[in-house]
Order: C-alpha cells, then sequence, then structure tokens
C-alpha cells in the first residue's frame, strides 16, 4: 500500500491514471476483472480498465442513511443482496427495524434503477474464481466499501483487490484486514472529505457512467487501450 500526503489529484480522471500505474501488474492478467463503484468510481475504472486492458463493469452498492440524516451511513446495501450494517449507529440513533426496512426499500429502488441504467437489467457477470479489483474514487466511511467486499466474498471470488486514490489512515488499516491486497495512493492523517483532495470533483451523471462502460467495451474489443 503506497502512502502519501501529496497535493492530491486534478481530477477523477487524474486518480485513475495514477492508480492505473500502481497496479500495472495486473495489466492483461487473465481472469480479473475491474469493478466500479458508481457513481464516481467508474470514472477511476475507465481509467484503470483502459490502461490495463482489463474489461470494466459496475458493482451497485448504495449507502443506508439514518432517518435523521441521511448523509450519516447507518450501513449499506449491495445489489447482491448483501447488507452491511453499523450497529454502532443504528443503537446510538435509535433507528427501529422498521426504519431500517423502509431505507432499505428506497435503495433497493435504486439499485434496480441503476442495473437496468448501466447494465440494461443485466445481472453481474460471472465472478467466480476471478480476480477483482474494486476501485472507487476515495474512501470517507466506508460503508459501501465493505458491503462490495463482503458481496464478492459471497460470489467465491479467486481474489480481491481494493484501489482507490486517497483513504483516511483507519479506512487503510481496515482495507488491508479484508482483502488480499491494498492500493491506496494517499491515506493522509488529516481526512475531512474525498472533495478535499480533487482540484475538481463535479458530481458524476448516469449518462457519464453508461459513456464510461460503453467506451471501455468500444476500445476492448477493437484493440484500442490509450485511455483518453
Amino acid at each position: 500500500m503506497a502512502k502519501g500526503e501529496g497535493s492530491g489529484f486534478r481530477d477523477r480522471r487524474d486518480a485513475g491514471r495514477q492508480l492505473a500505474r500502481a497496479l500495472m501488474r495486473y495489466k492483461g492478467a487473465k481472469d480479473t476483472i475491474v469493478l466500479a463503484l458508481p457513481r464516481g468510481g467508474v470514472v477511476i475504472g475507465y481509467e484503470v480498465s483502459l490502461l490495463l486492458r482489463l474489461p470494466l463493469d459496475v458493482l451497485v452498492v448504495r449507502k443506508l442513511g439514518t432517518p435523521s440524516n441521511s448523509e450519516l451511513a447507518m450501513g449499506a446495501l449491495a445489489e447482491t443482496g448483501y447488507r452491511h450494517l453499523n450497529t454502532d449507529v443504528i443503537k446510538t440513533y435509535g433507528v427501529t427495524v422498521e426504519q431500517l426496512e423502509e431505507e432499505v426499500g428506497r435503495q433497493q429502488q435504486e439499485i434496480h434503477r441503476r442495473i437496468e441504467k448501466y447494465r440494461g437489467g443485466r445481472p453481474l457477470p460471472a465472478l467466480k474464481g476471478q480476480t477483482v479489483i474494486v476501485v472507487d474514487d476515495g474512501i470517507a466511511t466506508g460503508a459501501t466499501f465493505y458491503a462490495s467486499l463482503a458481496a464478492l466474498r459471497t460470489a467465491k471470488v479467486s481474489r480481491v483487490v481494493a484501489a482507490v486514490p486517497v483513504a483516511p489512515p483507519e479506512a487503510s488499516r481496515e482495507l488491508n484486514r479484508k482483502v488480499d491486497e491494498a492500493v491506496i495512493l494517499q491515506a493522509p492523517e488529516w481526512f475531512f472529505s474525498i472533495s478535499q483532495f480533487y482540484e475538481s470533483f463535479p458530481q458524476v451523471e448516469d449518462e457519464e457512467v453508461i459513456a464510461c462502460l460503453e467506451t471501455v467495451r468500444e476500445a476492448l474489443s477493437s484493440g484500442k487501450t490509450s485511455a483518453g
């Protein structure tokens, strides 16, 4: 795992290219796929996939927000149905079973919408025995990322590689316990939000996610692999 206190990244494309360079040993690797967490992670995955000549797909995971603060994660839900729950947050904020299930239902609807939009309703590709490189644009609380990792373990993948441009030190340590390999470009002590490490960090829209996925498919099928 690479650590640093650098100035950060110009944008997600820049971060993706830097991350790809740290993953070059996987270039053209057999039985290896890049799974990106939408939406921001797909831009990272786009650069990684093109430079490493690896297929790209999405793993749809949604944060479960508390009733009092939707931005505060009480857990996360993966498209496979796996739930990652933060029992400390649930207990501290007095979240009831009914409130939890209501939020799960809302996020299931959004997961289904994204699967339909990004993958045409198709399920995840067969992952059993694969090396899976999971990418996102950064980790803050880690709820959605940890849910994605647990979902992959139930899919009986051969090897899980977590790859992110930036994460706080405690998340970095936790990741190393959960995966076969963690590649983190920066793990600064002072960490407020992922966006602080990017000069430009605009919201990624559905259209950009779809364009990234289509471009990678076309580039790999035609043999063109240089990222733009």
